[in-house]
């Protein structure tokens, strides 16, 4: 849930957390909204596609489920950078407009997206694993087993 959505652009991100790297763009839809009244054609082919991505921490790994409805798994791209970012990235492409065809609603996002993800220090880097099926992607990152520290007992003489 975002804490401020009417600033933020309704995204489902937490401004104060530390480990997400989504910034807000004052101008995010500035230009787009004013060419509302342009023919769809005379636009730009692509708009961003924001993916809604959920980030959940078991005590085994780190796991993120993006909701990628449409996509195969070749127009998306999970890479790991140096410094712990993991990215997430793809592009869904636009439906071809026919010239006999008459739009009365497009709904559907269609161009790039990107989102990056800064991973805390337990995470295991080179053991990352990616699935997608029907639609959702699933990026498991196992973590470290937390080392417990060892407790000496000490005789007391006397």
């Amino acid at each position: 849930m975002s804490l401020i959505p009417s600033i933020f652009g309704g995204r489902r991100t937490n401004v104060f957390d530390p480990f997400s790297l989504d910034v807000w763009d004052p101008f995010d839809g500035f230009f787009s909204s004013a060419l509302t009244n342009v023919p769809s054609s005379a636009r730009e082919t692509s708009q961003f596609a924001n993916a809604i991505i959920d980030w959940k921490e078991t005590p085994q790994a780190h796991v993120f489920k993006a909701d990628l409805p449409g996509l195969r798994k070749e127009e998306v791209k999970v890479e790991v950078e140096e410094g712990r970012i993991l990215q997430i990235s793809g592009e869904r492409s636009k439906e071809q407009e026919e010239k006999n065809d008459k739009w009365h609603r497009v709904e559907r996002s269609s161009g790039k997206f990107l989102r990056r993800f800064r991973l805390p220090d337990n995470a295991k880097m080179e053991q990352v694993k990616a699935s997608m099926e029907n639609g959702v992607l699933t990026v498991t990152v196992p973590k470290e087993e937390e080392k417990k520290p060892e407790v000496k007992a000490i005789e007391i003489s006397g």
